[in-house]
């Protein structure tokens, strides 16, 4: 008899240390990604985790490798600044929400020292020009025209591009695209292209460094990497002629004309947008997340996350990065979005 109540004590034991183990299990998430929001992503997950216990391991690996990664159901959550495309959802049978998160710019910096804290004005058509190795020395009249009155030094003038998949160089080009039928055909866009010139660097950081090491470099990075490292960045000129440089009022301005259905699926694009104080090289950066999740407990924790994330508390963070927090409309939108997730075919029970 006292060897049967042993047993079943055992057993109990097993089964609430078992119990315990699951639940200590499921206070952690993965996700892969995006480098672009890669500093606002790390102050939510920490004060998140700080609030509610809960873990997210967020590798910053680029837009290219976190859809991978999320196709391969190797994390939790994805993240890109360039949308999945047609092929990529198929591939995942388009079980996957895109949540817009906050609003970035990409922003064009460069190395020239003699320029001294003067800010360059460039536009899309000698972008591209730069980038199909079309201008090789700085003092080039083209950009001399945009820039009357600046001394421009006689030095090459060298590209510096992503190495890895990116939501940046997404954003980049998708800009580019809009300006020129020849990078339409030779280069496109995407989260990776094959470049006609320049020098490459893994991640925003490794972009930066290249411009930092490099003298007569030019890059793009999200603007938080250049303010970090105390990199100068051009004024852009936007749709309506006027030179703007990025900021949370000019990102927010890119989106402020965007009028979406309620059943958008937010995979929408905002470089070039109208608007007179618009920067045109702005984006919303996604999260990756399923539609109807396997795992219930991840599930739930995922979409309380969500919840949070597009509260005042979680929106606010993102101005002192340098991020434009979402607009309130696009915040109604994702929160109706967010209470569609389910789990094993189920609505996921709220708190």
């Amino acid at each position: 008899m006292i060897g049967s109540r042993l047993s079943v004590r055992a057993i109990l034991t097993a089964v609430l240390t078992l119990s315990l183990a699951q639940g200590a299990a499921a206070q952690k998430l993965t996700g892969a990604g995006a480098t672009f929001p890669n500093p606002i992503y790390s102050k939510w997950f920490d004060a998140y985790k700080k609030k509610t216990g809960i873990e997210s391991n967020y590798q910053s690996v680029g837009s290219g490798a976190g859809i991978r990664q999320y196709t391969a159901g190797t994390v939790d959550f994805g993240a890109t600044d360039g949308p999945m495309n047609e092929e990529q959802l198929t591939a995942v049978k388009s079980n996957v929400v895109h949540i817009p998160t906050v609003l970035g710019s990409v922003v064009v910096t460069y190395n020239l020292p003699t320029l001294g804290s003067t800010a360059l004005k460039l536009d899309g058509n000698l972008l591209v020009d730069m980038y199909m190795g079309r201008i090789a020395k700085w003092n080039d009249k083209r950009i001399a025209a945009l820039n009357p009155g600046m001394t421009l030094p006689n030095i090459d003038l060298l590209p510096v591009y992503r190495a890895d998949g990116s939501g940046t160089t997404y954003v980049f080009t998708d800009y580019l695209n809009k300006f020129s039928r020849e990078w339409r055909d030779k280069v496109g866009y995407a989260t990776s292209v094959n470049w006609p010139t320049g020098l490459s660097g893994k991640g925003n950081e490794g972009v930066t460094q290249q411009v930092k090491q490099v003298e007569g470099a030019v890059g793009y990075v999200e603007l938080i990497y250049a303010l970090g490292n105390k990199l100068p960045y051009a004024s852009i000129k936007n749709s309506s002629g006027n030179f703007v440089s990025p900021s949370l009022e000019t990102a927010t301005n890119a989106a402020a004309g965007l009028s979406l259905p309620k059943d958008t699926d937010f995979r929408v694009s905002i470089t070039n947008a109208p608007g007179a104080n618009a920067y045109p090289i702005s984006s919303f950066t996604w999260l990756l997340v399923a539609r109807d999740g396997k795992d219930a407990a991840k599930a739930k924790q995922i979409r309380d996350f969500l919840v949070w994330m597009i509260s005042d508390e979680a929106q606010n963070m993102a101005r002192e990065l340098q991020y434009a927090p979402l607009p309130a409309a696009m915040r109604t939108l994702i929160a109706d979005r967010i209470k569609s997730l389910k789990a094993n075919g189920q609505p996921i029970a709220m708190n």
